[in-house]
């Protein structure tokens, strides 16, 4: 209803019956109680009318926040309630009273309503009305805009974010004579009909029009047609967010009267047409996030008469390409954004000219290479951001005179050399500082005292050690600090510890700093998040700020219990890694609270007891790695709660009692599951095969009996290859939540402890490309199920030291990406599948101590591996074994004779060229030749991983190839 009461309001204007002479006339009396029957329908949580009232010094509501009043009648004129607090509710009737307005500003509340037609009884006399603001609110709905219509005078329109989809007419409204005078159209994000008819009848009176905003509408194309016409009173026109592709128009360029064009967020492709020329009173332009291909000089060139007026220019997140030009004949630019481009080469050798008043310059994420420039040929600069890049050489010290400078971010480069005072020596402005990634050495001395205050300290892997930084100790304000992996050996003095209260993220990883941790639980503004790990810090688990959003403190030595966690009260709590401490006593009970927590390690310590029931209370959980401790008892039925979980480990612990059906019933997402090396009896229970998911399923090291379900098949994961499956299995989380709601990620890479060819190893990285399953040293019985063998992307499988019977699997040969097989030490019988042979690229084999029989299958593969591979088999025969198989013992080869044994002798001739100097040649020519092919491909990036697995698996054909021919050559010779 709220577009109801504006428009009935506004429609009726009435004459004023009498002038007011007094200058000091209070507001009418009856506009004044329309206000406070407007109020009394209005939530207002935060008293943002608290001003608006009955009381005695109330009485004049001109002097009320939000309402103006003409000087000499009293009426209302201004009613502006948009606030930073917004209002919700129903608009009162009672606004219809105020018929004198001019100005009407609601933007930014929460006023919710309908469109419907507007009754003929509140259309008066046509309003006087000339700004209207309803932006944003986001509940409301403008219909199909045919209000506008009465308002004639109207200058200023701002609809932003109000529902304009059933509004098919919008633009044939705003191009007629019903709005002479509309100079400011904002109609951003209203989800505007598309596409924009084609044919509509353009009123010369548009000519006033200036300023345009039709950003975020998803529009295409088809608004050219409209805007063409526009083209010469146009100053302002922002199309960001919408679906414009192809090449870019020249209608822009005809729109020479252009100051400001934002054309960000689109598809466009290629670069700027030639008019752009004509653009010489430009001053800003933004066309970042587009698909343009340009070289960068050749679309600079084409801005050329924008040379003494363009301030703004921001291309960043395209694909520009081509060396960085020289700018600076842009004499007036102020901020530079080229971020994310291809770029490539070194910065230009020498700069025409100064340029005073740019501030920013932002060339981060491009392939800019070579040294610094001396970058006080901009003395302006607030923001330097060159992150990302191939920089190298040493950080040029005129840095140091750069006043003004409020962010310095050089990481992700290949910078080398010292850091000394003089670098920072006149930055007094600066606030954020990032080296991170690079080869620098800090060489501070221990009184300097910094010119500046920091917000942001991100040093990561730059050598600041092996002393703990002092000049830290001047640091009192900053709410980032991040020095991990710089080098510091030292214990951490005890003033660091009176961090500011404003700390959102702190960062020591992967020092060696030690000592004791202090009482962390002062109360910061944010929800900060604090990574210790990877350091030498001992004693018990400090007290923790109760608002914490990340908290890594493992690879330390800290020791005793962790109930300190139940203080962590405000539950903001999403990222828990303890693992890898001496931590003893139990799990504590108190994770009710924690209901964002989506990651806990506590692996690798010595904690004991049973899992705290109320573990079964964290619904968002994914990733619970417990092993390597001293649990024990049954898994809580609680647990099947967390549903949404993608790792469980709880290998190498005590725990009892049978593996429950629920684990894959209720873990439907899971993608590691490893309860090796406990006490679990019973079957494998049907329910497991519910895994979709599954990579690695280990429960190796058990008590477990009877047959294995006949379902491996539902292994969706392993029976079927996905491409999207990176080589990290990576959960992201939120390391830092800030005051202001604004978040950090972070991302845990998980890792599993397995037995991969006969050695326990840990994984992390490359860990999504395992795909593993082990059920070996358990109690398991019956034939192995045929349906294993169409787990074609398994990668190791091993089910050894178990009690299966039967044959192999006659259809193995399909599991082509196995790498590790071992089924030793079972009662398996039969001969060993010919099929088996087909298994091109398996490193390692293991079917001893069975009761297998027959002739080893002959391939390029089986016969290379060890003897013991097939060992404690004694009707087992054939190569690599020593009994050969019946039949097989041969004995002098007769004598050969001329007469009809020609082509004996032809191949007896072929074979005296394979000698020995043959076999190293041709090695010596197969190394030059693969290098020359595969070398370059090695060094791509994108190919590396595909590579290398290629290598690998070559490398056992080769292996192979070479015993072979190595014994057929000894053969050759010894004859």
């Amino acid at each position: 209803m709220l577009i109801v009461f504006v428009v009935a309001l506004l429609a009726c204007n009435k004459h004023s019956s009498s002038l007011a002479s007094n200058p000091k006339i209070s507001c009418i009396e009856s506009e004044k109680q329309a206000l406070l029957k407007f109020k009394d329908t209005v939530i207002d949580d935060h008293g943002v009318l608290s001003s608006w009232g009955s009381e005695p010094d109330k009485k004049d509501c001109c002097k009320w926040w939000g309402v103006k009043c003409n000087h000499h009648t009293g009426h209302v004129t201004v009613l502006n309630l948009s606030s930073s607090f917004p209002l919700s509710g129903k608009i009162s009737p009672s606004l219809l009273e105020l018929q004198h307005l001019k100005y009407l500003n609601l933007s930014w509340n929460n006023f919710s309503g309908n469109y419907s037609p507007i009754p003929n009884h509140h259309l008066g006399n046509v309003s006087s009305l000339r700004y209207l603001s309803l932006a944003g609110n986001r509940f409301l709905s403008g219909g199909n805009l045919e209000w506008l219509s009465y308002f004639p005078l109207l200058r200023h329109l701002d609809l932003t974010e109000v529902d304009l989809s059933q509004a098919t007419n919008w633009l044939e409204l705003v191009s007629s004579n019903n709005l002479p005078l509309l100079e400011h159209l904002d109609l951003s994000g209203c989800q505007l009909p598309n596409p924009v008819p084609l044919a509509i009848p353009l009123n010369s009176s548009l000519s006033v029009i200036t300023i345009i905003d039709l950003s975020f509408n998803s529009l295409s194309s088809s608004v050219y047609s409209w805007l063409v016409n526009l083209s010469g009173s146009l100053v302002d026109v922002n199309l960001q967010g919408n679906l414009l592709n192809g090449s870019i128009p020249d209608a822009f360029g005809k729109m020479i009267s252009l100051v400001h064009l934002n054309l960000a967020s689109n598809e466009f492709a290629g670069g700027i047409p030639m008019s752009f020329n004509n653009l010489s009173s430009l001053q800003s332009l933004d066309m970042s996030g587009n698909n343009l291909t340009e070289q960068l000089d050749e679309f600079l060139d084409k801005l050329s008469g924008s040379e003494k007026s363009l301030r703004i220019l921001n291309l960043g997140e395209n694909q520009l390409g081509g060396a960085l030009p020289d700018f600076t004949r842009f004499s007036s630019l102020e901020e530079l954004d080229l971020t994310n481009n291809q770029l490539t080469g070194p910065f230009p050798t020498s700069f025409q000219q100064v340029l005073p008043n740019l501030s920013t310059l932002s060339l981060s994420g491009n392939r800019i290479s070579g040294m610094l420039p001396n970058f006080t040929v901009f003395p302006s600069l607030v923001t330097l951001d060159l992150w990302n890049n191939s920089l190298n050489g040493t950080i040029d010290k005129s840095v140091g005179q750069l006043s003004r400078l409020d962010y310095l971010g050089i990481a992700f480069n290949s910078m080398k050399g010292v850091v000394s005072e003089a670098h920072f020596s006149n930055l007094s402005s600066l606030k954020h500082l990032d080296f991170s990634f690079n080869s620098l050495i800090f060489n501070i001395n221990s009184n300097w005292i910094p010119p500046f205050q920091l917000d942001t300290i991100r040093l990561v892997s730059c050598k600041l050690g092996p002393d703990f930084p002092k000049w830290l100790r001047n640091q009192n304000n900053y709410s980032q600090l991040d020095i991990s992996g710089a080098g510091i050996s030292d214990v951490v003095p005890n003033w660091f510890w009176d961090l500011p209260p404003n700390l959102y993220y702190l960062n020591l990883s992967y020092n060696q700093m030690n000592g004791l941790v202090p009482d962390f639980s002062l109360q910061y503004s944010g929800y900060p998040g604090i990574d210790l790990s990877s350091n030498r810090f001992e004693g018990q688990i400090p007290r923790l700020p109760s608002n914490v959003t990340s908290l890594n403190l493992s690879k330390n030595n800290f020791s005793g219990s962790i109930s300190l966690i139940c203080a962590i009260t405000d539950s903001q709590l999403n990222y828990l890694d303890l693992s890898s401490n001496q931590l003893s006593g139990r799990i504590p009970d108190c994770w009710e609270p924690f209901q964002v927590l989506g990651i806990i390690n506590l692996a690798n310590n010595t904690l004991s007891g049973k899992l705290p029931s109320s573990l079964g209370s964290l619904s968002q959980l994914r990733a619970l790695q417990l092993r390597d401790n001293n649990l024990s008892g049954e898994l809580p039925e609680s647990l099947k709660n967390c549903s949404g979980l993608i790792i469980l480990d709880l290998g190498g612990n005590r725990f009892t009692g049978n593996i429950q059906p629920w684990i894959g019933t209720h873990f439907a997402e899971l993608i590691i599951l490893s309860l090796r090396s406990n006490k679990f009896y019973g079957n494998v229970p049907l329910g497991i095969c519910q895994l979709n998911h599954i990579h690695i399923l280990d429960f190796s090291q058990n008590d477990l009996s009877g047959n294995l379900p006949r379902c491996f098949d539902n292994f969706s994961a392993l029976v079927h290859r996905d491409d999207s499956m990176e080589e990290n299995i990576g959960l992201d989380y939120i390391e830092v939540r800030t005051g202001d709601n604004a978040y950090m990620w972070g991302t845990y890479l998980a890792n599993a402890l397995v037995q991969w060819k006969g050695q326990e190893r840990e994984y992390g990285k490359n860990l999504g490309l395992l795909k593993m399953i082990d059920l070996s040293c358990n109690k398991l019985s019956g034939e192995i199920p045929q349906e294993i063998a169409s787990l074609v992307e398994l990668v190791s499988l091993n089910l050894s030291m178990n009690n299966f019977t039967g044959k192999i699997v006659q259809d193995i040969g399909q599991m082509k990406n196995l790498d590790s097989l071992d089924l030793s030490a079972n009662r398996l019988s039969g001969k060993i599948p010919a099929s088996l042979a087909l298994l091109h690229f398996l490193g390692m084999l293991n079917l001893s101590n069975n009761n297998l029989s027959g002739k080893i299958p002959l391939s390029t593969q089986l016969q290379s591996f060890d003897p013991s591979a097939y060992s404690g088999n004694p009707q087992l025969c054939g190569d690599p074994l020593p009994n050969k198989c019946p039949g097989e013992e041969k004995g002098p080869e007769p004598p050969l004779i001329a007469t009809g044994n020609e082509k004996k002798i032809e191949e007896e001739d072929g074979d005296k060229l394979i000698t020995q100097g043959f076999y190293i040649s041709m090695g010596v020519g197969f190394a030059f030749g693969f290098w020359a092919i595969f070398g370059p491909m090695l060094l791509s990036s994108i190919s590396g991983y595909a590579c290398f697995k290629f290598l690998d698996k070559l490398t056992d054909w080769l292996y192979v190839m070479a015993l072979v021919n190595l014994a057929r050559l000894q053969r050759r010779l010894q004859s």
